[in-house]
């Protein structure tokens, strides 16, 4: 996943870009996939059973209606402080300020959370050892690709994004082999429920709960954003989202569909990708070991993406005056990194160990909702500057309003499951951190002074 990081000191955005709108549905469709989607999706279907399709239909409405809005501002004003600066233009410092920080610890969330999946799916082998050791693991392995400074890394990153995708195709292939009778088997499949409350198993309050790991699985949308100031039509960024969420829907909803029609609704869990649960009675002894692999490198990928992102994030906010300027120096003696920042990230990541040290059974599912919740405030406020900043239609104003709701509703289904209510509150402790610091800026540092880009 590339990251275009927010930049206060941005006042023009790119004059050119070397992207052409279908390239960037391309790498839109690879940023976005990560193990939110191959290991989140089962809990979403724990929660909601087979309805966990229509979720995700939910949830891409909710999805374009944020990357129109953020396409369009992009559009009519391309910055490469994206919606941070947008929010900082429709209403100030304090917005600005907040957006970033909030967009740092969603992300923050987001390496632990890939880091616990990863550790999860690894178990797969190694049953018996701690989920902590496996975390510290892939976390050293993240630190020493950041500070190896690895040029080849976008290269690297575009091979991940074709094994995600890949092994998405790789279930659908083997899924419809296995029901045409292709493969072999004397499997039973429960099939499609008959009536809606097969559908509905758990009920309007397992759906409503639900809601919030299908927004979780198409986050990185707002990142697309950032990257259509490369677009060499500017233009053409709403037409480049549309097309990348045609795709991830249609790869979404197949796979998910297939998987609910090839196994029970208990027989999905936490610790097992829904894929392979649903492959399981075809006893086929590759797939298993192969999609774990795929998707353990695909998470791996993304982990160290957040890792490069929160970093020189960091290195932004702390130029522009939202951090302390420590986080902004950078080492010669080490290519230039910026230590300080990375230390933060850093003990981020230690921060999640320590976690599911603690908390081996739950973690994941905590981590997740609160990376997912944090998402879902940055969009609220892409949503809400682009009904400042641009021009809209009635139509406009309805669909924005559409999803501000879509989104609330999402946040809100986290509190209705108990299994995941905590990650409620630990991203309302963030919010909360972040809110209190942004008065206390506004009162003491802002206050008379010019404001600034984001």
């Amino acid at each position: 996943m590339d990251f275009f990081l927010p930049s206060g000191d941005s006042s023009k955005g790119s004059e050119s870009g070397d992207l052409k709108w279908w390239q960037l549905s391309l790498i839109g469709v690879g940023c976005t996939i990560g193990t939110g989607f191959f290991l989140g999706s089962a809990i979403g279907i724990k929660i909601t059973g087979p309805s966990i399709v229509f979720s995700f239909i939910l949830a891409a409405i909710g999805t374009y209606i944020v990357y129109n809005l953020l396409a369009k501002m992009t559009a009519e004003d391309p910055q490469e402080g994206s919606f941070c600066y947008y929010a900082n233009k429709a209403y100030g410092k304090w917005a600005g300020f907040s957006c970033g920080w909030n967009y740092w610890s969603s992300n923050i969330l987001i390496m632990g959370s890939q880091l616990t999946a990863l550790s999860i799916l690894t178990r797969f082998w190694f049953p018996h050892i701690p989920l902590w050791i496996f975390a510290a693991g892939y976390a050293v392995l993240s630190i020493i690709v950041v500070l190896t400074g690895n040029k080849g890394f976008d290269k690297v990153e575009d091979l991940f994004a074709v094994i995600k995708t890949a092994a998405i195709i790789m279930f659908i292939i083997l899924a419809i082999a296995s029901l045409t009778g292709i493969i072999a088997g004397n499997a039973k499949h429960p099939g499609f429920p008959g009536v809606a409350g097969e559908w509905f198993p758990e009920g309007l309050k397992g759906f409503w709960s639900s809601l919030i790991y299908a927004f979780y699985a198409y986050g990185g949308i707002e990142v697309i954003g950032l990257m259509a100031t490369r677009l060499k039509q500017k233009e053409d960024a709403p037409k480049a989202g549309i097309i990348m969420l045609i795709v991830l829907v249609i790869i979404y909803v197949i796979s998910l569909g297939l998987a609910v029609y090839m196994a029970t609704h208990g027989a999905f869990n936490e610790k097992e990708s829904p894929f392979v649960t649903a492959m399981d009675k075809y006893h086929l002894d590759f797939f298993p070991h192969v999609f774990n692999a795929a998707i353990i490198i695909a998470g791996f990928s993304t982990m160290t993406a957040s890792l490069f992102g929160v970093t020189a994030l960091l290195v932004t906010l702390a130029k522009d005056g939202d951090a302390p300027a420590v986080f902004s120096r950078k080492i010669k003696k080490w290519k230039d990194l910026p230590l300080p920042s990375l230390g933060l990230a850093t003990a981020g990541l230690i921060a999640s160990i320590v976690t599911a040290l603690l908390l081996p059974g739950k973690i994941y599912e905590y981590i997740t909702t609160a990376a997912g919740i944090l998402i879902l405030f940055n969009w609220s406020f892409i949503i809400i500057s682009a009904l400042r900043i641009l021009e809209n239609k009635i139509f406009g104003k309805i669909m924005a309003f559409v999803g501000l709701i879509l989104i609330l509703i999402a946040v809100s289904g986290t509190l209705l499951e108990k299994s995941i209510r905590f990650g409620f509150f630990v991203s309302l402790i963030f919010v909360s951190v972040i809110a209190v610091i942004a008065v206390i800026m506004q009162k003491k540092v802002w206050k008379n002074k010019s404001q600034g880009s984001c």
